[in-house]
């Protein structure tokens, strides 16, 4: 075998140069070392793999296999293993350890040796017997040694141990088989594990997770409904969910369940109150002991019973004590006047524990014979009111002269309806004397002339005593009386055509009743004479006053016009961004900047993400005095350091210092609670480059070009304040769901000076290459010029729906090809006057480049008149080479179609254009613009990145 070996000398350290993943969401279905007798899996032909006994780096006996046909050439050796249930698995993990003999260790043998050997992997619904096809089986990977071992190695017994995963996914049958195909290297398969990744079933705020596979995709949250445990329920309008990662972890757990009334959470379960206990809402936290005068004998009750002769009002909750009514009112005094009576009362010296005692009076009229009493009736008058008295005092009235009354004074509390014990009052019996007549209910008017009224009356319904003579009062501007004995009378000396108001009283020895209605009377005109309006005072004051608010009606109109013009015009502050790293105190940035949110405002519905810091969910935001709204919301994960926390609240910081339409709004920050949390709003479409992927083709150029100047405006007003992105690209740009895009993600900005050409220098870091100025690249140089760079980047994003930029390329070759002069191509249908200002945005020299405020202007005028899409209006004049060599050969000198195809490097579309009846160079030469546009779009669709090149070289007509 060459010299293979994987055992290693006692006592000499073995190197392990990857450790396998976190074993706690692990299902294994396969592992070789595990096993101790024959594997028996299939090698084909029998002499290449051959299983050997042997012992682990931990002495431990283990079954390898191992191939070295490095003597002889163009091996093919495949070793399979037995077939292997997938269960629930969507995605398997393949874990392979293995040593491998260097070739240069082996003389004679270089130009056959190899030191990689290939993965392949079969589903299959059952096994399928011992054959082996290898035409049925898909390759997974070529697997390359980091560490391979040499003949000085072998001797001094150092073995390097190689350990490599590799993913299979997702799989569709129940099973499959593992295959190991050798082409030539020296190698031993020490050990095989397969597995997948699960959570494992946890219970989680009074809610049960079942163990859940992971998803098909690296990046996939699998969402688990939770089972609330015995006894407890889901919280109102927010069920327990939980998001399984590809990792096998469980993230924030959203909604929640709560003990029902009667029980409380002890651990993870809910257990029953005790004896003597109660909790009546699932929404309290433990178990209460019962109130005062209340009791239980049982378990898990959610009330507590009142003693005898205690009572608890239906609107009591149950955690208050049961109560009793109130003893009787003390000190009961009154004072009569003629037929109104007024009472007075002290409270009563047992209230029952209650606070709510009111007071209610009960009248009865009483004969002169005893216990002959019913009830005074509708007429008799309560002031403030008969029921629900408070203060302990009230005035009875209109009473009957000459009569005998009860008065009974009852306190009563929530629960003395409830009692079934005897009423305690106070009581007075009063006789009430001599009283002044009642009113007089109707006045008719008998006879009415230019100077004098005839009135009518009846005698008053109660007139308790002889009425001695009637009061007349009437008035224009001021009162005035007139006595009559009877009940008809005669008023003269009145003005005519004159409005009179008249009232009418009773009068005996007890004194004067009240006044009737009133009645309003008009005398006739008089019959001789005419009058002029203009002289009509109360005319001349009507125009006067009409006349006098039409001009203040004026006045005030002006007013406000002069006003809102004045107000329209607007002079701009100066403000300008503050670096969060300049304080000294991070913690004092975020809270000058951003605003500190209470925790329990904000309502957690779902994970959409996951960030950098931890998760990334949405919610609803309800503060005090204003509507709920949608919000996003970035939390840090537990167990974060300080540097973290400052990094995760820096973009806070930053945030909240900017106030645009088309910059994203930051909402608050929750920095005194856990999780810590940032609070932005919601937008509803997600990352741009995104949502143009999903919705490709379906926006009209105008559109395009409207999201692309929201996006300028946006980065004109981070450009006014001094402040560079660094980050600018589709993906850093949200899009709500009114279409309007928003510039967000602001972890990588920095600040600039009042200093034009001041630049940051960044000290090191991850820079994205495709989207950024070479300046910035090459000398780490960011300037709001460079910011331009990236957003012409971000034009080509948007009129491609989302391509990435220079397609399949490696970073050294963009940042290769931008230093040759050469530049992204317009995409499809893409206008020449668009393609123009993004060739502006990449100008070489930075000082060349247009402002946002100039990018903001041209957008804007193409929108106002979209043939200016059609002609390039850029901001500068110079050319600038394509990313891909636009210039027309000299088409003259090919002798075919081949030889021309082959200079142009599309040989490979030979047999298409000869399939599409172009196999001269004069058809070639005839082909119209159409037809070339039609053709050369398949092409496109298949290789992107050389369709401008064979797009320009064909139309050289």
């Amino acid at each position: 075998m060459c010299g293979l070996s994987v055992i290693p000398r006692p006592g000499t350290p073995v190197r392990f140069n990857h450790l396998p993943l976190g074993f706690l969401s692990l299902v294994i279905l396969l592992d070789s070392k595990a096993q101790q007798t024959e594997l028996e899996w299939i090698s084909y032909p029998p002499n290449g793999w051959e299983e050997i006994s042997g012992l682990d780096e931990n002495y431990t006996p283990i079954r390898t296999y191992q191939v070295c046909q490095v003597m002889e050439p163009n091996q093919n050796n495949w070793l399979r293993t037995n077939w292997i249930e997938k269960g629930d698995a969507q995605r398997i993990f393949v874990e392979l350890k293995f040593t491998l003999r260097d070739c240069n260790s082996l003389p004679g043998v270089v130009g056959t040796c190899k030191e990689t050997f290939n993965l392949y992997y079969q589903e299959t619904d059952s096994e399928v017997g011992r054959s082996l096809r290898e035409n049925q089986y898909v390759k997974i990977d070529t697997i390359a040694a980091d560490e391979s071992f040499t003949q000085g190695d072998l001797g001094e017994r150092k073995m390097k141990l190689n350990t490599e995963v590799r993913i299979i996914g997702p799989l569709s049958r129940r099973g499959f088989y593992l295959a190991f195909q050798d082409v030539g290297a020296c190698i031993a398969l020490v050990s095989v594990k397969v597995y997948y990744k699960k959570c494992w079933s946890i219970i989680e705020n009074l809610a049960t997770f079942p163990d859940t596979v992971t998803g098909s995709e690296f990046s996939s949250l699998v969402e688990v409904e939770g089972t609330c445990v015995s006894d407890a329920e889901e919280e109102a309008d927010n069920s327990p969910k939980m998001h399984c990662s590809a990792e096998g972890e469980w993230l924030v757990p959203i909604g929640k369940c709560i003990c029902k009334a009667g029980f409380h959470q002890k651990g993870d379960a809910c257990e029953p109150c005790g004896r003597g206990f109660y909790k009546s809402s699932s929404q309290d936290l433990q178990c209460s002991r019962c109130p005062a005068h209340s009791f239980n004998d049982r378990e898990g009750s959610w009330r507590c019973d009142c003693e005898d002769g205690y009572y608890r009002a239906l609107s009591d909750p149950a955690s208050v004590a049961c109560t009793r009514p109130p003893s009787a009112p003390q000190n009961l005094v009154y004072n009569i006047n003629q037929t109104t009576v007024s009472l007075e009362w002290s409270p009563p010296a047992d209230t029952g524990g209650r606070n709510d005692v009111t007071y209610r009076v009960i009248c009865r009229r009483c004969s002169w014979e005893p216990e002959e009493c019913v009830p005074c009736g509708p007429n008799v008058g309560y002031s403030p009111a008969q029921s629900g008295l408070v203060d302990t005092y009230v005035t009875i009235m209109d009473l009957l002269a000459h009569a005998n009354y009860t008065f009974e004074v009852e306190a009563v509390n929530g629960v003395s309806d409830l009692s079934r014990t005897q009423r305690l009052f106070a009581a007075v019996s009063i006789a009430t004397g001599q009283a002044a007549p009642s009113q007089v209910s109707e006045v008719i008017k008998e006879k009415v002339q230019q100077r004098s009224i005839q009135l009518s009356w009846q005698e008053p319904q109660q007139p308790n005593g002889v009425i001695t003579e009637y009061e007349i009062k009437y008035y224009e501007k001021v009162s005035l009386w007139y006595m009559s004995k009877s009940t008809s009378a005669t008023v003269n000396n009145l003005k005519p055509n004159t409005a009179y108001i008249f009232q009418i009283r009773a009068f005996t020895e007890a004194g004067y009743g009240t006044y009737g209605p009133r009645l309003e009377i008009t005398t006739k005109e008089e019959a001789t004479g005419s009058i002029y309006c203009c002289q009509n005072p109360v005319i001349i004051i009507a125009v006067v006053a009409v006349a006098g608010t039409i001009i203040l009606v004026f006045m005030v109109f002006g007013f406000i016009i002069g006003r809102r013009y004045a107000l329209a015009v607007k002079f701009p502050g100066t403000k300008t961004y503050i670096d969060p790293e300049t304080y000294e105190d991070p913690n004092r940035a975020v809270h000058q900047f951003a605003k500190e949110l209470d925790a329990s405002c904000i309502k957690i519905e779902r994970v959409i993400g996951a960030g950098e810091f931890g998760e990334v969910c949405s919610g609803r935001l309800k503060l005090p005095g204003k509507r709920d709204v949608s919000v996003a919301i970035k939390t840090l994960k537990v167990g974060y350091t300080e540097k973290q926390r400052r990094d995760f609240l820096c973009e806070a910081s930053i945030m909240g210092q900017f106030d645009h339409p088309n910059v994203v709004h930051l909402e608050g920050v929750v920095t005194r609670g856990k999780p810590v949390m940032i609070v932005i709003e919601y937008m509803e479409n997600g990352s741009l480059d995104g949502f143009l992927r999903k919705h490709d083709g379906q926006f009209t150029v105008i559109q395009l070009v409207g999201m692309l100047r929201g996006i300028a405006a946006g980065m004109r007003y981070l450009s006014d304040m001094g402040y560079v992105h660094r980050d600018l690209a589709a993906r850093n740009i949200l899009v709500n769901s009114n279409l309007v895009c928003k510039v967000s993600d602001f972890g990588l900005s920095r600040v600039i000076d009042d200093d034009p050409e001041a630049v940051y220098t960044t000290t090191g870091g991850k820079i994205p290459v495709r989207w950024t100025a070479p300046e910035a690249i090459q000398y780490r140089k960011f300037t709001s010029a460079s910011d331009v760079w990236s957003y012409g980047i971000v034009m080509w994003e948007v009129m491609s729906y989302g391509e990435r930029p220079y397609w399949d390329m490696s970073n050294q070759d963009v940042i290769k090809a931008i230093e040759e002069g050469y530049r992204l191509p317009a995409p499809m249908d893409c206008p020449p006057g668009l393609h123009q200002l993004m060739l502006d945005c990449w100008q070489k020299d930075r000082a060349e480049r247009p402002k946002f405020d100039q990018i903001v202007g041209i957008l804007d005028k193409m929108i106002r008149n979209p043939n200016t899409l059609k002609t390039p209006v850029g901001t500068c004049t110079r050319p600038i080479s394509p990313l891909l060599d636009q210039s027309t050969p000299d088409f003259t000198a090919f002798r075919s179609v081949g030889e021309w195809l082959e200079a142009i490097k599309m040989e490979r579309y030979r047999d298409n254009f000869t399939a599409a009846g172009y196999s001269s160079l004069e058809s070639v030469a005839r082909m119209s613009i159409e037809e070339s546009r039609l053709y050369l779009k398949q092409v496109y669709i298949r290789e992107k990145t050389l369709f401008q090149h064979c797009f320009t070289a064909i139309l050289f007509i």
